[in-house]
């Protein structure tokens, strides 16, 4: 969880709300990613969407099943969907998302049996960590709103 931290002080950096993921394959990481839907000018690019496609094309296939996905923050429902899609092993996640979490906060799609494929699901790995870089991110922001 600490590189996916180490991606979402990348996003934090280039003005993005600071989310992170990782891919590991047999012990090692194959592919990195961090939010960057404002940088790129695509909704699609958050952390886990950004890491997945580089893992696929680190592996050649978008088929990830012997992978682990580890997330700063709960994934939404189409990152959900896309990590089910990938059929990756297991997704690990630091942070709950209250608002638009997909792994147990508002729904609950890795636990839906009628998908045809099911993932392991861990959530509140170091979840103090990664829900405070969020909170300072956004109090920044604010601060910097009111001086404005």
């Amino acid at each position: 969880m600490l590189l996916a931290l180490a991606q979402a002080r990348l996003a934090w950096q280039a003005g993005e709300v600071p989310v992170g993921a990782i891919v590991i394959k047999d012990g090692v990481v194959i592919a990195t990613g961090h939010n960057q839907p404002i940088t790129t000018s695509d909704p699609s690019a958050h952390a886990e969407m950004v890491a997945l496609r580089a893992a696929a094309r680190a592996v050649g296939n978008y088929r990830l099943p012997d992978c682990e996905v580890f997330i700063t923050l709960e994934p939404c429902a189409m990152c959900a969907m896309a990590l089910l899609h990938a059929r990756v092993r297991r997704v690990v996640f630091g942070a709950p998302d209250p608002k638009t979490g997909a792994a147990g906060s508002v729904l609950s799609l890795f636990d839906e049996p009628r998908l045809n494929h099911q993932t392991t699901l861990l959530g509140g790995v170091q979840a103090s960590a990664c829900g405070q870089i969020l909170k300072d991110f956004f109090a920044q922001r604010r601060a910097a709103q009111k001086t404005a």
